[in-house]
């Protein structure tokens, strides 16, 4: 993950005190340097302490390509000279509070320039609350505390949070008559809707990926022209995917008809792109697409899905849907086969089939509200799957946390958790919880 590290410093030292400036650097290094070691590559701003400084800087972590911006008070710094350039941002900000020395006693000597970066990181966070602008904050010493967890943590929720501001999401089929949970009006959520349009694929690129299928699923009954099909249209979507650099994408099976150029429903690549890391949901859900991508981006262990039936006797609930799974969570090696398709003008596809893996896991759905406001579900779950090969039927059960699916599915509807959500292991309530705050959402853990 890139992050742009942006210390912030006052003027007013720089005249009187200007034999302080190597030390603050030092320190601001030192920061750096931690962060390098936790894996982050880093977008090392300039100290930074008047208006126009600041925006240099935002604008050069902007254009690096950082995923969100971790401020470093090195002293005082007052909040009106950085303000503008931070809550103008699309970066999430996550500020870093901490100083160089781990004591303050009676005894201080020589400390207070370098440890006084507290009050002004109080100064800044007042103003950041007043714009609207959403931040989250680690705070404690680097040494005495697990604050450096505690902030690798923030920066996991700012990657989503990263993934969902303003991601380009591909659409396929129109929308689903009548379905409206997570539909929102134009303009409610921002985000870039691409539609689909055509690219070539060759005999040589069907013949690589069947290649590839090969040795990543189990061949099960199909006919030759299904498959071929199958691929022919599921390229057809990768190479539009690639093009347009989508994040996420949706595909609604009732527009994907033989009219529309589709020789059957390119399921198949719904899978595989998932697998990818890129979001996907069916139906024309656009909006649960982006979640599933941002999702992705932090657990590459996730999958859309639905919740089907009530297994009352067993305190389970059985998860599906017509042809999506992220084939790399199958508790056995993904099966493909010809589905019998009856719901479009256009031919049987072959699909990758297979029960969820069983383990712990967060089921996460974004519900729209009334007034624009959006709520993220969580909740915590244990995916259980059958000791068999898979099946031609893609399968999940699930049992919720608190152990009794009828109050989880009453709390579930009372919030307005829709239809369409992800299946994510290992999943942290935390992360998710921060990545709500950072998208200015409400948040609520459903068991």
């Amino acid at each position: 993950m890139k992050i742009g590290l942006l210390p912030l410093y006052v003027e007013l030292y720089d005249r009187v005190a200007p034999q302080r400036r190597p030390s603050m650097q030092q320190w601001a290094d030192k920061v750096g340097e931690l962060l390098i070691a936790r894996g982050f590559d880093v977008v090392q701003a300039p100290i930074s302490r008047l208006a126009a400084e600041f925006t240099a800087s935002v604008r050069l972590c902007e254009t690096a390509g950082a995923e969100a911006i971790v401020t470093l008070h090195l002293a005082y710094s007052p909040s009106l000279e950085s303000i503008d350039a931070l809550a103008a941002t699309a970066l999430p900000l996550v500020i870093f509070d901490t100083t160089p020395d781990t004591d303050f006693g009676f005894d201080f000597g020589d400390k207070v320039m370098a440890n006084h970066g507290i009050h002004g990181v109080q100064d800044l966070c007042n103003l950041l609350l007043r714009r609207k602008k959403p931040f989250r904050i680690a705070c404690g010493h680097c040494e005495l505390s697990n604050v450096l967890d505690d902030l690798t943590q923030l920066l996991k929720s700012a990657a989503m949070a990263h993934k969902m501001t303003y991601p380009r999401i591909g659409s396929v089929g129109g929308n689903f008559p009548g379905m409206g949970d997570f539909l929102v009006p134009d303009g409610a959520f921002p985000m870039a809707k691409i539609d689909f349009s055509f690219a070539d694929v060759s005999a040589e690129d069907i013949a690589a990926e069947e290649e590839r299928d090969r040795k990543r699923f189990v061949f099960g009954e199909f006919s030759a022209d299904a498959y071929r099909n199958t691929l022919h249209a599921s390229l057809a979507i990768r190479h539009w995917l690639e093009k347009e650099r989508l994040d996420a994408f949706t595909i609604c099976f009732p527009g994907i008809t033989r009219a529309n150029h589709f020789a059957t429903v390119p399921f198949l690549e719904c899978s595989k792109a998932m697998a990818r890391g890129i979001g996907y949901a069916g139906e024309g859900d656009m909006l649960t697409a982006a979640l599933v991508g941002a999702l992705l981006r932090v657990y590459p262990q996730t999958t859309f899905t639905e919740m089907f039936c009530p297994d009352w006797r067993g305190q389970r609930i059985f998860t599906s849907h017509m042809g999506e799974i992220n084939p790399a969570l199958t508790a056995a090696k993904p099966l493909l086969s010809e589905r019998n398709y009856i719901f479009s003008d256009t031919g049987n596809p072959v699909i990758a089939t297979g029960s969820l893996q069983a383990g712990k896991a967060a089921l996460v759905n974004l519900a729209p509200g009334s007034d624009g406001a959006f709520t993220l579900i969580a909740a915590p779950v244990e995916f259980f799957a059958p000791d068999t090969p898979s099946t031609p039927t893609i399968t999940g059960w699930f049992r919720p946390a608190g152990g009794d699916i009828a109050a989880f599915l009453k709390q579930y509807s009372e919030l307005g958790g829709t239809h369409h959500l992800a299946a994510t292991y290992d999943a942290d309530l935390d992360v998710l919880r921060n990545f709500s705050k950072l998208m200015n959402w409400q948040f609520a853990v459903v068991k």
